[in-house]
């Protein structure tokens, strides 16, 4: 037990560098993606970078609750911050799942065909290699440092992740097949996945 806590400084630093390094790549890819949602008129692509700012919020959440852990008096307090820090992320995904949702159904009804993109299928592939590694960084740390939150923070980075593959997939149809519909439709299909992650993440915090 001793061990633990004081391995803990240490974990505590890990966390905070990958939180960082979450809200950096993510305001960057969020930016990047909708240009490129915008120049292409792909729901799958905007849906992608809206996400990719609400993973810059959920990274935000987690900082700050990381910082407050670190100069909490004592451990109800840092189990408070945990709370609320993990009913945020979990609402955040919930919110972009039904946005993503409503813009899909809207883009397939009124038959709205997406240009391919480029830049979209360069930043899928990256995207996938990134969220990847982070995810399974996060739940490494959020194991360690027994943080609901951080485990939360790390399933958000997991739907990044399928975010990206189904990314990849729709816009890599449409430009290698002239498939428009599998750009709002891969943009649906996302949805169940982010809610699944989403109601999972807010009953971990019923656990105790």
């Amino acid at each position: 037990m001793s061990t633990i806590a004081a391995d803990r400084p240490r974990l505590l630093r890990r966390a905070l560098r990958l939180e960082y390094l979450t809200v950096g790549w993510n305001v960057v890819e969020g930016i990047v993606a909708i240009a490129a949602a915008l120049a292409a008129g792909s729901v799958a692509l905007l849906g992608f970078g809206i996400d990719s700012f609400v993973e810059s919020a959920s990274g935000s959440i987690l900082i700050w609750r990381l910082i407050a852990e670190r100069h909490a008096d004592d451990d109800a307090r840092i189990e408070q911050v945990e709370r609320r820090a993990q009913k945020l992320v979990s609402a955040s995904l919930g919110l972009l799942a039904v946005y993503i949702a409503w813009d899909s159904i809207a883009s397939l009804v009124a038959g709205d065909r997406p240009e391919p993109s480029i830049v979209g299928l360069a930043l899928a592939v990256c995207s996938l290699a990134v969220m990847w590694w982070l995810a399974r960084a996060k739940r490494r740390v959020g194991a360690a440092l027994g943080s609901r939150a951080m485990t939360a923070d790390a399933f958000q980075t997991d739907a990044c992740f399928w975010l990206s593959l189904f990314l990849l997939v729709g816009i890599g149809a449409n430009a290698a097949l002239g498939w428009w519909w599998a750009d709002p439709l891969a943009a649906l299909g996302m949805t169940a996945f982010i809610v699944k992650e989403a109601l999972e993440a807010w009953r971990g915090g019923d656990d105790d």
